[in-house]
C-alpha cells in the first residue's frame, strides 16, 4: 500500500519565494504573494484530491472483489457487471435488470399478497396495497416491450395478473379468492420466478 501513494507524496511541492533581494523591489508585490499561494495551494488541493481518489476507489473494490470470488469472476467482469444494464437469468437468458427487478417484486408482493389471511384485515391490505402497486408499475413499464413480451416470465406473470382481474371483475372488489384460483396464480408466479 506505501508502494501505491509514495509517488504522491514525495512529489515536491514548490516552496513560495519572493523575488531576490538583487532584485528592483525588495519585498514581492502583494498580487505576486497572493499568486503563488493561490497556485501552491491547487496543487496541494490537487494532490489531497488525488490521494483521497485512490484511497475511495481502494476502498470501494471490496464489495466487487467479494462479488467476484462468489461469481468466479475477474475482477474486472465483476465491475463490468455492475455497470451493466442487462443481466443474466436462472434460465440462461440476457434480460434488462430493470424488467427483472420489476419482475420480481411483482412475484415477491403477489405472493405474500395471496399467502396473507383474509382475517387481518389492516396487514392484509397493506400486501394487497403493495401488490397493486408492484403490479401498476410493472405493467406500465413493460407491457408491449419487444425486448421481454415473448420471455416466459413476462407471459406467466400477466397470466396470473390477468387470472386475478379476472376474478375480482366478475365476484367484486372485496370478494375472497377461492383456492383453486389463489393455486392457479401461485404455479403461474412459480413459472415466473424459475425463468427469472
Amino acid at each position: 500500500m506505501d508502494a501505491l501513494f509514495s509517488p504522491i507524496f514525495s512529489a515536491k511541492i514548490p516552496s513560495l519565494s519572493c523575488p531576490k533581494q538583487s532584485e528592483k523591489r525588495l519585498l514581492p508585490s502583494r498580487k505576486e504573494c497572493d499568486l503563488q499561494m493561490e497556485q501552491c495551494s491547487r496543487r496541494i488541493g490537487v494532490l489531497h484530491g488525488g490521494a483521497s481518489l485512490i484511497a475511495v476507489f481502494v476502498g470501494c473494490l471490496t464489495p466487487w472483489q467479494a462479488k467476484a470470488e462468489d461469481e468466479d469472476l475477474g475482477l474486472v467482469d465483476a465491475i463490468k457487471s455492475a455497470f451493466d444494464p442487462n443481466e443474466k437469468t436462472k434460465s440462461g437468458r440476457t434480460l434488462p435488470k430493470a424488467y427483472l427487478k420489476s419482475a420480481r417484486e411483482v412475484v415477491k408482493t403477489l405472493r405474500e399478497s395471496l399467502g396473507e389471511d383474509a382475517k387481518d384485515l389492516a396487514k392484509f391490505r397493506r400486501n394487497a396495497d403493495a401488490a397493486k402497486e408492484s403490479i401498476r408499475e410493472f405493467l406500465g413499464s413493460w407491457r408491449g416491450q419487444k425486448a421481454v413480451s415473448s420471455e416466459e416470465s413476462y407471459t406467466a406473470i400477466e397470466k396470473a395478473i390477468r387470472s386475478l382481474a379476472g376474478f375480482y371483475a366478475k365476484a367484486g372488489p372485496f370478494a375472497s379468492l377461492p383456492d383453486d384460483i389463489k393455486n392457479t396464480i401461485l404455479e403461474d408466479l412459480n413459472t415466473a420466478d424459475a425463468s427469472l
